[in-house]
Formats: structure tokens, sequence, C-alpha cells
């Protein structure tokens, strides 16, 4: 199930997160694993939860990332949660892409919960995205 916290910069979406991350931490009997550009989470998540740095990996833009996410997944069928932040940054700013992997994403994600972090207001996203948002 995919869902996107949407706003523009500074509106607190990596905050929001944050807190479900450490509730899902508190809650999960699985795995929970967040992708982030640059690695500025580090010291703000739970050490339970797996962080990884698409920048270590060289992974740019959307169909680097959803090959990613995909072996991500693939390698690890205990995953229960996956945490993405700032998918615009990982594609470019391009949103017709980042639409485009998320929904690619959402369907190979059945039963992960997949949450997003979108830097945009939220009448700037694509009409097949509008349903992600929470």
């Amino acid at each position: 199930m995919l869902k996107l916290i949407v706003g523009t910069k500074g509106s607190g979406k990596t905050k929001t997160m944050i807190d479900m991350i450490d509730k899902a931490v508190k809650t999960t009997s699985g795995n929970i694993v967040v992708i982030e550009k640059c690695m500025k989470l580090t010291t703000e998540i739970n050490h339970s939860a797996r962080l990884v740095d698409v920048d270590e990996y060289g992974v740019a833009g959307a169909d680097m990332l959803y090959g990613f996410v995909a072996g991500v997944l693939a390698g690890n069928y205990d995953i229960t949660e996956l945490f993405l932040d700032g998918i615009l940054r990982i594609t470019d700013h391009d949103m017709a892409a980042a639409a485009k992997v998320l929904n690619a994403i959402d369907k190979i994600t059945s039963n992960i919960e997949v949450v997003v972090t979108v830097s945009a207001d939220a009448a700037d996203l694509p009409e097949d995205l509008k349903k992600f948002v929470i």
C-alpha cells in the first residue's frame, strides 16, 4: 500500500515520516527499510530500521530507483515497511518520472506499507498519484 506525504519544502514531511518510522519500529514484526539520498536521517531514526543511501549505490533517476527498490524487496521477504524520503531529489525533480516509478512500486508492494515524501504542492501532483496522499 503506497502512501504519499506531500508538501512544500520545510512543511514537516520528513518529521512526519520519522514519527511513522518510530511507530513502526515499536509495532512491526518485520523489517523496516528507509531509503534516502545523502544520509541526513542517520541520527534521527531508530537503529532498528535499515537506512540505505541511494548515493552509495549510484542510483540516479526513476528507472534505477525502481530497480533498486525491487532488488531490496527481492533480497528480503521480511520487509513490512518501506520508507522513501525525497523521491523528487532522486528523480532529478521530474514529476512525471516520479509518478511512473511510484505507480510501478505500488504494483510490487501489495503486502508492504510504502511511505514516500514528495516535495511539491498537492495540487501539482499528477491525478493518478492524488489517491495516495495521506
